[in-house]
């Protein structure tokens, strides 16, 4: 009877999907948790088994929806893509997100900041990153064991997991696998308008070339 009702105990606990807190305090951090978060899901667009989100509540421990904490940015490596209220892991294989970044707000506090790190080392993330826009400063810890350990040197940084590059440089360079940048959306757009607009050039380039042919008497089809 003790266990069924224990288990009945646990079934009734609310999860809820919000800590009622801002997902970012100002546009600066926002813009870079949206830019991260967008460009890891480019990234693993065709892997069905990498699951990225953005302030999404992640409850480690079944039965207290006290424990819990909402990463900026999370990647869970393992998990299926798909939407979700809450990353509440037992409903997850166990599988802890891997990489977790944060990004600083002059809100933030060293006490917060610390009470994080001790979240992420306790329950299981391989690769924390902090990024604070306005002091243009860059911090990681990799998982040592059951520690987090700081990283001496990040100027120059490839994430194992990730694969992806951090170089900072004036500011924080973030590139993938391929080398290519992480761009913001209206960057991406501009880019592929102009990969368009190329492309419909080269296009009529052809086009004129094939006709200048055809009055020359010889059919482009045949050369």
């Amino acid at each position: 009877m003790v266990a069924q009702s224990l288990t009945e105990t646990t079934a009734n606990i609310i999860y809820p999907d919000s800590d009622g807190l801002p997902m970012s305090d100002n546009t600066k951090q926002f813009r870079w948790i949206v830019t991260i978060k967008e460009n890891l899901e480019l990234i693993y667009a065709q892997n069905p088994d990498v699951f990225v989100a953005g302030d999404l509540l992640w409850y480690p421990v079944e039965g207290n929806n006290t424990i819990r904490q909402a990463p900026d940015v999370m990647v869970a490596i393992g998990r299926p893509k798909g939407d979700r209220g809450s990353y509440q892991q037992w409903r997850e294989a166990g599988i802890a997100p891997q990489v977790v970044f944060e990004i600083l707000s002059p809100g933030n506090r060293m006490g917060e900041m610390n009470r994080k790190l001790h979240f992420y080392e306790q329950y299981g993330v391989s690769e924390y990153y902090i990024y604070d826009p306005d002091r243009i400063d860059f911090a990681g810890w990799m998982r040592d064991g059951d520690r987090l350990v700081a990283m001496e040197d990040l100027t120059d940084w490839t994430s194992p997991l990730l694969e992806i590059r951090f170089k900072l440089d004036g500011e924080l360079e973030i590139y993938r696998p391929d080398g290519q940048p992480f761009v913001g959306f209206i960057d991406l757009d501009l880019r592929r308008q102009a990969a368009e607009q190329r492309a419909d050039t080269a296009e009529q380039q052809i086009e004129r070339l094939a006709a200048k042919l055809r009055e020359l008497g010889i059919d482009p089809e045949n050369i």
